[in-house]
């Protein structure tokens, strides 16, 4: 059977979803019926293959009118809710953008509400497709490394000064009095925060005792875009630290540690290397599933679904000690500089703080960065 799929929010990030559902079209799963865009795309921002979508600004009256089974939700985090309960209100199942929403209440709101229309809905952490994940938790339980001591994850990213300036909310805590939360950890290093808790095991609401926060800016904006986080969990600890202002930037990753070994995942590249007391280093190259596909084959034979909203319960409490905490503290002058060529904030220093905080599980201020603050705790 082909499913008829509506994709709300076609460009930016949704050029990603476009390409996937031209690929997913030409297997036969899917069918692009329609996109939701406030401007309706020109032909040549629909890539060939996809056909001629109906296209409307109007979500509820394009999945009405297109009957489609799916809606793929990749729009600003602040309407990540309502377009869900819309699409859920008339049985169409949900793929939704991660972050699913910008503060625990919405994120609820949004749950309990797919929850009660019986739909499924899947959210969009693609790490979390990575079959590396399960492979993981396996050596994780088999004693590879020994009893675990906790996760560390690094994010050294960059993204220039027209990075935020490309939408009204990028780089928003709030905007027009509703919640944004658009920072380094919630947004394009979501992913890092995601899976470390999904490879302790701890990535519902429940699982977490307590969350430490430090929150700052290199960047004329809102939000946060050099920050780090600690989850304690019942299982451990998960400390992650990230920024979009580092000197050379690298491929993201979480790093598993155990008393007699470590466990690092690449995770954009589903890259395993296992090191461990006695033997040598054993690196490993794993295959993924699409989530947009595993929901698909959840609706068609039952196939587990992968990331439901439950899944997300930790690190939507993360989200929502960040959304509390107080406005990231811009860094001193002295802490940045500006490089010409891409008009791009780097951070002196930041990539190795990055690595140490994921090596050792320590925030900035414990690493004995000048300009780090004190940790704030929310419990």
């Amino acid at each position: 059977m082909t499913v008829p799929i509506v994709l709300a929010g076609a460009r930016g990030h949704g050029r990603w979803h476009l390409d996937n559902l031209r690929r997913l079209q030409a297997k036969g799963r899917v069918r692009l019926a329609g996109i939701c865009e406030l401007t309706p795309l020109g032909p040549d921002e629909i890539p060939d293959g996809l056909g001629t979508p109906e296209q409307s600004a109007d979500f509820g009256g394009l999945l009405d009118a297109t009957g489609a089974k799916i809606a793929v939700i990749c729009t600003p985090i602040p309407t990540h809710t309502d377009l869900a309960l819309q699409a859920a209100e008339r049985g169409v199942h949900i793929l939704l953008e991660k972050p699913p929403a910008p503060s625990y209440a919405e994120y609820r709101r949004m749950a309990d509400g797919v929850a009660e229309a019986g739909v499924v809905c899947q959210i969009g952490f693609q790490s979390l497709g990575s079959h590396a994940v399960p492979a993981i938790r396996r050596m994780i339980a088999e004693g590879a490394i020994g009893n675990i001591v906790g996760v560390g994850g690094a994010g050294a990213w960059a993204r220039d000064e027209a990075y935020y300036r490309r939408a009204p909310w990028a780089g928003r805590r709030r905007l027009n009095g509703v919640d944004v939360v658009d920072g380094v950890l919630t947004n394009p290093l979501a992913h890092a925060v995601a899976t470390g808790l999904a490879l302790l095991g701890a990535t519902r609401a429940e699982d977490v005792t307590g969350i430490e926060t430090e929150l700052l800016r290199a960047n004329d904006i809102e939000s946060d875009d050099t920050s780090c986080v600690r989850v304690s969990t019942a299982r451990g600890p998960v400390t992650v630290a990230a920024t979009l202002c580092a000197e050379e930037p690298g491929e993201p990753y979480v790093l598993v540690h155990g008393d007699s070994g470590r466990i690092t995942f690449w995770y954009k590249q589903d890259r395993v290397l296992l090191q461990r007391a006695g033997h040598g280093p054993e690196e490993s190259e794993y295959g993924r599933t699409d989530l947009l596909e595993n929901l698909v084959e959840h609706l068609e034979s039952g196939a587990a679904l992968l990331v439901a909203p439950d899944e997300t319960g930790a690190f939507m409490k993360v989200v929502e000690a960040i959304r509390t905490a107080p406005d990231p503290a811009p860094l001193p002058g002295g802490a940045w500089r500006l490089l010409p060529a891409g008009q791009r904030r780097v951070v002196p220093g930041i990539d190795g703080l990055v690595a140490a905080s994921a090596d050792t599980l320590a925030l900035y201020s414990e690493l004995g960065a000048s300009w780090a603050l004190p940790k704030e705790v929310s419990t």
